[in-house]
């Protein structure tokens, strides 16, 4: 059973920073995109940042120079650092696999970010 458990996430001040971790279980990583997308109230979920085993890193623009993907324990965790923070990065943040072959995604329960003074 696949599993992505995420920690992390919480109230932080403008300009801030919080780090996100997702640790992915239950299945061997080899062709994949992970990562972090966003999800506002009303809207749909945006990607933020993902990463694949090549390492192939994409941002969106908003977060580009503040946010920062990165992995390890072997690739199976996912961590998003994100410094000074702004309001506007208030969403809940969910952590995304999808997996090549054969086609499949999973999603974290997701964790609430809140930017607010």
């Amino acid at each position: 059973q696949v599993q992505l458990a995420e920690s992390g996430g919480g109230r932080v001040h403008p300009g801030g920073s919080l780090r996100l971790s997702c640790t992915v279980s239950g299945i061997n990583l080899t062709l994949y995109v992970m990562g972090w997308y966003r999800q506002f109230p009303g809207k749909e979920r945006e990607v933020v940042a993902t990463t694949t085993g090549a390492n192939n890193i994409i941002y969106a623009d908003s977060v580009k120079g503040r946010f920062t993907i990165s992995k390890d324990n072997g690739g199976n965790t996912v961590n998003l650092q994100m410094d000074r923070l702004e309001p506007e990065d208030t969403a809940v943040y969910y952590c995304g696999l999808l997996v090549v072959s054969p086609y499949s995604t999973y999603w974290g329960q997701g964790t609430q970010v809140t930017v607010s003074s």
